[in-house]
């Protein structure tokens, strides 16, 4: 299928061939037939890439800082590597669109297939879109004119905030798309309206649907006009709908206002606010967000979970359908509004126009819709395995996600790896941007070709925490070994499947990415404890950084929480330079008003051979301090790690400092281990326990934690240990997380 991307490291807007998205569940598969482009949004969109790199900095201050953070703490090499690679990311284009449902995921309600929908998918020829961002289309509303739907919800949604009654006059400051849009649904309220644009078309077009008009740019007192067409009350309500940087337009709103007038900004201008402007008529003033209640919450737009309507009366689901019904009824109409239309073939056109054409309006994208739902597409030519004596690795990695894309895909260069597939599921444009950049065959969105593919030998995992147990379980019944990111799973039942499944299966193998044992610093501090004549003692600590609550990383189950999903990697990281499991872990949250008190946790392990180690994994630091300090304690001598960058040692004859040019984590050092790990190794049972072992702990961390008690692993997880034909009904009777 064709979707239009945006690079916005050099600003080119392409049109490219990739796989159409799989149907998942809670999500519409929605053939498109057509979108439309927003000029306002779009337009800042690709005028932001084509700018230079000082541009860029003008128009992002606060991601200049947090730029700036990141070379202090990670060192400027990596900062770059960083930020090139995120601006190197084609951005998809696009959020109205109108199309008909071709399949439906688990549990979405209320929608069948062949249903006209609209929803807030962008321009491709295929969309998987959440069931809370779709409503059907009435049968008497034309598609060109539904495309308008999400565009008027943010407009609709302004209005709402600005709460305007029958005979009140509102000012709409910005006439594009919303604001004329705003226009109609204010007439449609029984308001009177003034429209302010400099755009003579735009004046009249606003004319035209009952409005009175001031051309803000031959107007020298636009607040004193509006106060002249109100009998010098001034308006009840402005409602801004420009995108403009000058700071102007809050000042005239607020003086073209009433006494107790309101102000809503729905759009994109100067906020150096003064208070005099406000205090002296008490001026209420709200930010309108996008199309409603639910933007932006992944409760709601994500997982299905509605609002109760006694309680939200207006959501984006319900503002999409209000906008629909008006259409219906005609009491609001968008096509006048069109002003051009392109297929999809000609989009760079279309940008071309909303770019250099003062008076394009409503530019319409236009889908064929005998397209093909084709979820692989060849990006580079096949490749003939090298034979070097030894077995070719033939990979496939699930999820092209930020960690695929900027960690694993780079750290494999100069790996033995043929790389024949990278899947996911929604994101079509990821997908097909990591196989164009990193030189992978073929992109696609079918994980069952794939796995059903008997030359891929080898398959990497880097999807969200809840689908790795599954996932590992699926590679390995289909004759694959695999690479899994952190954690191998979220839970015990999890754990076990995998366990059952590797003892079915003897000759298929997990390596779990724990990177950090594999660094330059991690393999000199072994080295330097070779010969050790007691047991290690530990104090790791953890600067881990907050994440905001909502993200998915807290939720229990998909993401496991900090501990179960990061804190692995330390408890791992102990296990591997002492050389021994873990036999219990202590472990104690912080309590009190905290929002998240787990990613605030100090966890004290035992170890098999009586070494012991602290774990403080704290979330609340400053982001100026180092993330990650590791100590060990042996034979009255101390090695320290800062933050990967330098190891200093203490008591040492040999050994006072190791310092690397750049953070070393161990990501390159551990993919270019792959073979021997995986395909190589003759110790593959002990390894596969020290990864139970590790995954068991960081259960028994949160476990201990919540019932604040010691956690002894042998006890406290015995069926784990057990033979895995062992009885349902003893693995019902079994402790678990």
């Amino acid at each position: 299928m064709l979707q239009v991307l945006q690079n916005l490291s050099d600003g080119k807007t392409t049109i490219a061939e990739v796989p159409a998205p799989a149907v998942s569940d809670g999500r519409l598969l929605i053939q498109t037939k057509c979108t439309l482009i927003s000029a306002g949004t779009e337009k800042m969109l690709v005028e932001f890439g084509q700018a230079g790199w000082i541009g860029k900095a003008k128009a992002q201050p606060e991601k200049v800082k947090q730029v700036l953070a990141k070379i202090k703490t990670d060192g400027l090499l990596p900062t770059l590597e960083a930020v090139f690679s995120k601006l190197g990311e084609p951005l998809p284009l696009g959020y109205c669109n109108a199309g008909i449902v071709r399949q439906i995921g688990r549990g979405v309600l209320g929608f069948e297939v062949g249903d006209r929908v609209v929803s807030n998918g962008p321009h491709a020829g295929f969309v998987s879109v959440p069931q809370n961002l779709c409503a059907k289309i009435p049968e008497s509303v034309s598609s060109d004119q539904a495309a308008f739907t999400v565009l008027a919800s943010i407009g609709l949604q302004g209005v709402r905030l600005a709460e305007p009654t029958i005979g009140e006059t509102v000012v709409v400051y910005g006439l594009g798309l919303i604001g004329i849009i705003t226009v109609q649904i204010l007439r449609a309220n029984g308001c009177q309206v003034i429209g302010i644009d400099i755009n003579e078309s735009r004046l009249e077009l606003a004319r035209s649907f009952g409005a009175e008009t001031i051309d803000g740019g031959q107007c020298n007192d636009i607040a004193a006009m509006v106060h002249s067409m109100t009998d010098h009350h001034g308006a009840d309500a402005v409602i801004i709908t420009a995108s403009a940087k000058t700071d102007e337009i809050m000042s005239q709103a607020t003086k073209a206002c009433r006494k107790r007038g309101r102000v809503v900004l729905v759009g994109v201008v100067g906020l150096n606010l003064k208070r005099s402007d406000f205090y002296e008529k008490e001026i209420s003033f709200r930010v309108s967000c996008s199309y409603g209640p639910g933007r932006y919450d992944s409760d709601y737009e994500e997982y299905g979970h509605d609002y109760p309507i006694g309680y939200v009366r207006w959501t984006e689901q319900r503002n999409f359908q209000a906008i629909l019904k008006l259409l219906e009824r005609k009491l609001i109409s968008f096509e006048s509004l069109t002003t051009h239309r392109f297929p999809i073939d000609r989009a760079i056109d279309a940008y071309q126009v909303i770019q250099n054409d003062r008076n394009a309006l409503g530019v319409i994208l236009q889908f064929p819709l005998d397209d093909v739902h084709q979820q692989t597409v060849r990006i580079h030519p096949a490749k003939v395995s090298s034979s070097d004596g030894n077995s070719p690795m033939v990979a496939a990695v699930i999820g092209a996600g930020n960690f695929t894309r900027a960690t694993l895909m780079p750290s494999v260069k100069g790996a033995p790896i043929r790389w024949k597939y990278v899947v996911g599921r929604s994101s079509a444009s990821e997908i097909h941007h990591t196989a164009q950049k990193f030189g992978v065959e073929q992109a696609t969105t079918d994980l069952n070709h794939v796995l059903a593919d008997s030359e891929v030998n080898l398959v990497f995992i880097t999807t969200n925490h809840d689908s790795h147990a599954r996932l590992v379980c699926q590679s390995l019944l289909a004759n694959k070994h695999v690479f899994v990111e952190k954690p191998l799973a979220l839970n015990v039942d999890q754990l076990f499947e995998i366990q059952k499944v590797i003892h079915e299966y003897p000759n298929r193998r997990v390596m779990v990415g724990f990177n950090r044992r594999y660094s330059p610093h991690t393999v000199k501090c072994q080295q330097l404890l070779k010969g050790r004549t007691s047991p290690l003692t530990f104090q790791l600590l953890m600067n881990a950084g907050e994440i905001p609550g909502n993200h998915w990383v807290h939720d229990p189950l998909i993401g496991g929480g900090r501990i179960i999903g990061e804190a692995c990697h330390f408890l791992d990281w102990m296990v591997h330079v002492a050389d021994c499991p873990i036999h219990s872990v202590t472990a104690c949250t912080m309590s009190g008003n905290a929002a998240i008190g787990e990613d605030k946790m100090s966890i004290t392990v035992g170890l098999e051979d009586g070494s012991v180690g602290s774990l403080c994994y704290f979330a609340n630091g400053s982001k100026s301090y180092p993330k990650e300090s590791l100590r060990v304690f042996s034979d009255n001598r101390v090695l320290e790690i800062d933050n990967f960058r330098v190891t200093k040692g203490y008591g040492f004859s040999n050994f006072g400092k190791l310092k690397t040019a750049r953070q070393e984590k161990g990501h390159r050092q551990q993919f270019l281990a792959v073979r021997e790990k995986l395909f190589l190794a003759n110790d593959w049972e002990k390894e596969f326990g020290r990864l139970m072992n590790v995954t068991l702990a960081s259960f028994a961390a949160v476990t201990s934690a919540k019932e604040s008690r010691t956690i002894y692993l042998p006890e406290e997880y015995r069926l784990i240990s057990m033979n895995v034909d062992e009885t349902e009904n003893q693995k019902q009777t079994a402790s678990t997380s």
